[in-house]
């Protein structure tokens, strides 16, 4: 409220932040009823085992003007892609019979080519330099990218934290402070541009950059299925306006793969790429993000292997994928300081985070993911279903797919891709929607055991959690793999005196784990168990056929933290890993650590296929060696595997026999191939899985694929649907916006859900920030509980005379549980 004051006064702005499992910034916006998932009455699922509904046809659907109409007639039931345009959405809003669900994980961000400083074809790439990537920080205005070509449906983004996380609110004083720095600043960008082209020995000719006598020209990527089409326009112009002639490239998904992700960096086909991120779990760490997005550990593309982070950021950032800290503090300071050198970096420039609106039909539930919506959702195979009735064909459409080859060991790493290939396998955990923290889904129970004083904290308990003075690994544990002998080395042979650990994780696998059938009808052993971890070793082996130099950066971190795993009991199946790495949650370590199955025979014949030099796993290998990047579902790899599953069959042939010998039934691998062909046959692919749904057709022309539910899935329908609507906190800040700089200020909040108070035990932090007229932190403090749902923030006159007069603003940032 307002009122007169005497004297010198202080213009409070209250400003609501958005945190972890925060206020829903579309409030004020009705939700659909039935805009959350609703579980279906008992007597609808009785007996069914599995999936709700009959079958899933993903179709592809790139005009996103086009959804609210496609399913308001019935020909969609849902639509992968979150909508980001206010137009849009405001139609989905009116529309009687469809209905949306709300994610916070997405982002958008400009990636920058770094190759350079020439590229193969001579031209100049000015963003192999350092400093001219972090001027894009200022050249940019996330501000106006949020409100006017979002609409709204965003908020601004400079670090590589998610605004939307738990650790944007842990750091936030710190992460306001770099934010405060890189804010909008065309003057500085310019200044900085001008610096640095002149060290690189161009020349600003009239208003054009020339390089060796040509215009400095830049092209540009931008994709055309969203806003990024409008980002990438506006992002031209300010480049044109810096002095650069600037080619504008407009591709969709899979024309633009094609260049910045399975292409050559070196080559000079681009410069910048409109880039969109989508978490599919709530992040409670993004400790390894800094490793994942500036260095060649974070993918095997090619893109990623001319990443040449400063020294000092790489050391921090392989720390903190490696979690090799000793305290929360010491992780807070490595996180800060990435922070810094990441901004300084800058092969990624953060623009926004988006709020993503992901419709659907009013008729259709499932189980949405908070951070990564229907299109993140690591439950939506096991909760999708029509409301009232079972079985039945779900349109499902999303904007591409089968926009990279699939397969299990360096295939598409691509949204859409990835959200068919969740239906199709059976993950030994599965992360909560709404907390990120996880659940078991094929295993009984866990024990973790964690040094003394290491920081991990446990919630559920479905694990224990203990801390031991030491951690000794067994002298029989697995820890590394001899290429000459071809089998496993043991802790005693590598370590005849001994070897700790900082944990160890015990995982109990169900009953009858290994007492499944794969969707081919194979019944499942160990050996689907033990040869992903024998390609884990045998791909970093220089050796090996197999070898893949674009791995060799992640097998190095995981070679540091890994520390040795051993199989404990066959049935029930129970295994022991030792790691020096650490999470903050203990589920995240049995998540990280739990060893998962795949299907064996088909792994067989894509190493078949890859020593002969006929396919590669990943994209960089087939690139270097000039190969088909291999594809386990279309195109012209399924000829070449074909080939090889009739030499595997005739030879009932086993990979590595020295070690899979010992954990295969008589007759398994005939049996295996025997399956597999019978598969291809008719389905024409070779993607087995153990999934609710199996793939029964690719229609790669057409740009359609049919997922069928599996009859022999072990688990009652109705297992996942407890996950209903997320407890987002609601906030209502009150209070004076007007003050006397000599006065003591009292702000009440309260936190609320479905309008009853939010569980204070529920809340983790309450932290308000108070900010002064330039937006420097001044203060940071705790809210106090008072009562259920009230808490209360107080500021001395002390603390209010710091910030001084003027306009000033407060924000509030609450961290759930």
């Amino acid at each position: 409220m307002w009122k007169k004051i005497a004297g010198p006064a202080l213009l409070l702005a209250v400003i609501v932040a958005l945190a972890v499992l925060l206020v829903d910034p579309w409030s004020r916006a009705p939700v659909p009823p039935g805009s959350g998932t609703v579980t279906a009455a008992p007597s609808d699922i009785v007996g069914r085992q599995g999936a709700l509904v009959d079958r899933v046809v993903f179709t592809r659907e790139g005009d996103l003007g086009k959804v609210t109409g496609l399913i308001e007639s019935g020909t969609l039931h849902i639509f992968g892609q979150g909508i980001t345009s206010s137009a849009v959405f405001r139609r989905l809003r009116d529309t009687e019979g469809a209905a949306y669900d709300l994610a916070y994980g997405s982002s958008m961000e400009v990636t920058v080519n770094p190759a350079g400083p020439l590229f193969a074809n001579g031209d100049l790439n000015p963003f192999h330099v350092p400093a001219i990537r972090e001027a894009l920080n200022w050249l940019i205005d996330r501000r106006y990218v949020a409100d006017e070509l979002y609409g709204g449906l965003a908020v601004p983004r400079v670090l590589p934290l998610s605004t939307a996380f738990a650790d944007y609110a842990r750091l936030a004083d710190q992460a306001r402070a770099l934010e405060l720095y890189y804010r909008h600043d065309p003057l500085a960008a310019r200044e900085r541009i001008r610096r640095e082209m002149e060290a690189l020995g161009a020349e600003l000719v009239g208003r054009l950059w020339h390089f060796e006598g040509r215009p400095v020209r830049l092209r540009l990527l931008i994709r055309t299925e969203d806003t990024r089409q409008q980002i990438g326009d506006y992002l031209a112009n300010l480049l044109e306006d810096q002095g650069f002639r600037v080619d504008r490239l407009y591709r969709t998904a899979e024309e633009a793969s094609r260049i910045w992700i399975a292409g050559d960096p070196r080559a000079g086909g681009w410069h910048l790429y409109t880039g969109g991120w989508v978490a599919t779990v709530v992040n409670r760490d993004e400790a390894g993000s800094f490793s994942y997005y500036y260095t060649p550990r974070g993918r095997p593309e090619p893109l990623w292997q001319v990443y040449e982070p400063d020294p000092e950021f790489d050391a921090i950032a392989e720390r903190l994928e490696r979690r090799d800290y000793a305290t929360w503090d010491e992780r807070q300071v490595l996180m800060v300081r990435a922070l810094e050198l990441a901004m300084r970096d800058s092969v990624r420039v953060w623009v926004a985070d988006q709020l993503n609106v992901a419709p659907r039909s009013r008729e259709l539930d499932l189980a949405s993911d908070l951070a990564g919506g229907v299109a993140g959702s690591w439950l939506w195979p096991y909760t999708i279903r029509f409301h009232g009735r079972v079985g039945g064909e779900v349109v499902f459409g999303v904007p591409n797919l089968l926009t990279e080859p699939w397969n299990p060991v360096a295939g598409s790493n691509w949204l859409y891709d990835q959200l068919i290939m969740r239906a199709l396998d059976d993950p030994t955990l599965l992360p909560d929607p709404y907390t990120g923290l996880f659940w078991p889904q094929r295993i009984a129970r866990a024990e973790v055991s964690v040094q003394q004083g290491v920081p991990v904290t446990r919630t559920h308990d479905w694990l224990t959690l203990d801390h031991e003075p030491e951690i000794r690994v067994s002298a029989e544990a697995w820890i590394d793999w001899d290429p000459t002998a071809r089998r496993f080395v043991t802790v005693g042979e590598r370590h005849p005196d001994g070897l700790t650990a900082r944990t160890r994780t015990r995982v109990h696998y169900e009953a009858g784990f290994l007492a499944r059938r794969w969707h081919d009808g194979s019944p499942m052993s160990l050996a689907d168990l033990v040869l992903p971890w024998i390609l884990a070793f045998d791909r970093a082996d220089p050796d090996s056929p197999l070898y893949d130099a674009s791995y060799v950066p992640t097998f190095e971190v995981f070679q540091r933290h890994f520390r040795g795993w051993h199989i404990v009991s066959r049935e029930p199946l129970v295994i022991d890993v030792y790691s020096d790495q650490i999470f903050p949650d203990a589920e995240s370590i049995v998540a990280a650590r739990t060893p998962s199955v795949s299907p064996w025979h088909t792994l067989a014949v894509g190493i078949l296929a890859e020593r002969a030099g006929d396919l590669a796993f990943s994209s960089d290998k087939a690139d270097r060696l000039e190969i088909g990047w291999m594809s386990l579902v279309a195109g012209p790899s399924l000829a070449i595997l074909e080939r090889h599953l009739a030499r595997a069959l005739q030879q009932a042939h086993v990979p590595y026999y020295e070690v899979l010998a010992a954990v295969l039934a008589d007759g398994e691998p005939a049996a295996r191939y025997q399956a597999l062909t019978r598969w291809f046959e008719e389905r024409r692919h070779f993607w087995v899985g153990d999934g609710p749904f199996y793939l029964r057709s690719v229609h790669p022309v057409e740009r359609t694929v049919v997922l069928q539910r599996f009859e022999a899935f072990p688990d009652p329908a109705d297992k996942w649907l407890r996950f209903t609507d997320p407890q987002i906190p609601e906030l209502a800040l009150d209070g004076p916006l007007v003050i006397a700089l000599d006065q003591e200020l009292e702000l009440d909040l309260a936190i609320s859900f479905a309008g009853e108070p939010y569980p204070a035990e529920a809340i983790e932090t309450a932290d308000f920030l108070l900010f002064d007229g330039t937006g420097r932190l001044v203060e940071r403090g705790a809210a106090e509980p008072v009562a259920p749902g009230q808490w209360r923030i107080r500021l001395t006159p002390a603390q209010i005379a710091a910030v001084g007069p003027g306009a000033n603003s407060l924000e509030v940032a609450v961290t759930s549980r």
